[in-house]
């Protein structure tokens, strides 16, 4: 049996993706979260370790001030006090510059950190990082982790509706907390 160049060319491609694909896959719950160290929108650094002991929202957005990032951080914005009061502190993440951040935050009024990505680290670590054909662009997935105060991913949300996340953690939240 004879095997043409191009289908062997094609099947060395595929194992090259996988690879990739699963250099960047998500750590799992019950595991450590990977660590980081981002500046926020008004450039202070931040590190998973300063939130030792309490819980984390750490949530990926693509883009600062489009649609679907605007519902998600607002809904987060909105729901903070009571994120804050079950013991979570919430972080958003996306690819985006510290500047972009800042004008992002002030215009909604955002009461928590928004970290820079720029070196895409953090999210190749969360396996969040994707890339746009269409757009030759990379972003970050709409993902959510949920972090225990031990630093474990206690929830992990794919596919993340922006104006029910934050409904959805709040809900996870109390009933990891209580053991459920």
């Amino acid at each position: 049996m004879k095997i043409g160049f191009r289908f062997v060319a094609l099947v060395a491609a595929a194992a090259i993706a996988c690879q990739v694909h699963a250099e960047d896959t998500a750590p799992a719950v019950g595991t450590a979260a990977p660590t980081f160290k981002l500046q926020d929108q008004k450039g202070d650094w931040r590190t998973l370790d300063q939130y030792r002991g309490k819980w984390v929202v750490l949530y990926f957005y693509p883009k600062d001030d489009t649609p679907g990032c605007t519902t998600e951080v607002c809904t987060f914005r909105d729901d903070v006090l009571k994120l804050r009061k079950a013991g979570a502190e919430v972080l958003g993440v996306s690819l985006d510059d510290i500047k972009s951040h800042a004008a992002f935050a002030e215009k909604y009024h955002v009461p928590f950190p928004l970290l820079s990505d720029n070196t895409q680290a953090t999210a190749k670590a969360y396996g969040v990082l994707t890339y746009s054909e269409k757009m030759k662009m990379s972003y970050a997935k709409r993902e959510t982790f949920l972090i225990d105060p031990a630093g474990k991913v206690a929830k992990h949300y794919v596919g993340v509706d922006p104006k029910e996340n934050s409904g959805q953690v709040l809900t996870d939240l109390a009933a990891l907390k209580n053991g459920a």
